[in-house]
């Protein structure tokens, strides 16, 4: 009974990360050059150069009564939705327009 203990400790010992090691560390990259600009009436520019990056990279930065919202060409954007999830989106508010009401299981309560 001890040996199987012992057997079963060695073996989560074994595979458990190793204590100061990060797994997946990206490689540390040095910035060049940091210049900021602050404006003091909510404008400002940061510029910056990395020792891997050479693409110059526009990002607007607005923060309004809709929220904060970067824009840049770089920032992914979601696709745009399938025709024919559109059409499913279409008659389930059609639905809901006409009162119709869907229990948990998915079937209809009202007919």
């Amino acid at each position: 009974l001890v040996f199987v203990f012992l057997a079963c400790l060695a073996s989560v010992i074994v595979a458990a990360p190793q204590l100061g090691q990060q797994q997946d560390r990206p490689p540390h990259i040095a910035i060049i050059r940091d210049d900021r600009q602050d404006f003091g009436d909510g404008n400002f520019i940061y510029e910056f150069v990395s020792e891997n990056d050479g693409t110059f990279a526009t990002v607007l930065y607005v923060a309004d009564e809709n929220g904060y919202r970067p824009e840049s060409d770089l920032i992914p954007t979601t696709p745009p939705v399938p025709d024919h999830a559109q059409e499913q989106i279409r008659v389930a508010e059609e639905q809901r327009r006409q009162g119709v009401v869907w229990d948990q299981r998915g079937f209809r309560v009202n007919r």
